[in-house]
């Protein structure tokens, strides 16, 4: 099954044959493919689709490639949009033919506004609430890679600087939820700490901070969000493990903590397959006598999802927004 995208794309063929075809952006199935090019390539910024996708697939946060078309899938994240396509089109030579696909709901109509300057660009097709535009770059693109970063510092952080790209989680301020997770670490934490969609690295750099001798995991699948959690680490003098891992996909050995604030978004639907995956993988990844500790907005069904594979929950804080969970092995 192709996305409402890549189903708009098989209505326009004829652009592929005999191209060399760039993919980039939220693409998110095997489209690639099926295509009659010249040659394909694909670079995304997301490991659990390069995980899915295998060798097809450049995981990485800069990529030189060029071809005689690029194909960008719109994702919701406008400052990430204009991140990744400001960098292909610095990259590309002066008539660089591209296709930008998205959902409507997504916010796709605002390309224009984004690419007009640089060059041609025009509505070719509208279906599957989606929209389709075709550009041609005429001017010179500036992309300055050190902009892009944004850091920020709060009380609770005591003395921590975050620093992250554009689409990373909490990237632009401390998290209401990490929030409330970070006020139940008050006791200290010992031996091996896996921190589960890290995001900017908040959670994993404050347990290190204030625990040395912890040895800190830190794992996410956006590439964004893996250079953010590194540079974090760094800043701070603080020293930590950050991979990339799908859930548990590459995670390796077992952990006195397991903490996290899982995301149940995947574009702007909701997607508890993460979490699922997190609550239910979590018991082969403790040592005997660790602890699963998570937060989560109030409303979401995780307590019930709790019990069925550790027997029982606490709940170690809460809002009328949030609650922190805890189990043991």
């Amino acid at each position: 099954m192709i996305s409402l995208e890549s189903q708009v794309l098989q209505r326009h063929l004829t652009f592929f044959d005999n191209k060399s075809v760039f993919f980039a952006g939220g693409i998110n199935d095997n489209f690639p493919q099926q295509i009659n090019a010249k040659s394909v390539k694909i670079w995304s910024w997301y490991f659990d689709y390069a995980n899915k996708i295998q060798d097809a697939v450049d995981f990485c946060l800069e990529s030189d490639t060029r071809a005689d078309l690029v194909i960008f899938y719109w994702t919701k994240n406008k400052q990430e949009v204009q991140f990744q396509l400001m960098q292909l089109l610095a990259n590309a030579p002066i008539g660089q033919e591209m296709l930008v696909i998205g959902e409507n709901r997504c916010g796709v109509r605002s390309v224009e506004k984004m690419l007009e300057p640089y060059g041609e660009i025009a509505k070719i097709d509208s279906a599957r609430r989606c929209g389709l535009y075709h550009f041609c770059l005429k001017k010179p693109v500036d992309f300055l890679f050190d902009k892009y970063w944004k850091t920020y510092q709060h009380t609770k952080l005591k003395g921590l600087t975050i620093y992250s790209l554009p689409g990373v989680f909490s990237a632009n301020e401390l998290d209401v939820g990490t929030d409330l997770l970070l006020s139940t670490l008050e006791q200290s934490i010992r031996g091996n700490v896996l921190d589960m969609g890290c995001g900017a690295g908040v959670i994993g750099a404050y347990i290190k901070q204030h625990n040395p001798k912890v040895q800190i995991t830190m794992t996410d699948i956006h590439a964004m969000a893996l250079a953010s959690a590194k540079r974090t680490l760094a800043e701070n003098q603080l020293e930590g493990d950050v991979i990339a891992s799908d859930v548990f996909s590459h995670v390796t050995g077992k952990f006195d903590l397991i903490i996290s604030n899982p995301p149940f978004h995947e574009g702007i639907d909701t997607t508890y397959r993460a979490v699922n995956e997190l609550i239910s993988q979590a018991k082969w990844h403790l040592k005997q006598g660790g602890e699963l500790r998570i937060v989560a907005n109030a409303f979401l069904p995780y307590p019930d999802l709790l019990d069925q594979h550790f027997g029982s929950h606490q709940v170690l804080a809460k809002t009328n927004k949030f609650k922190v969970y805890s189990v043991m092995l």
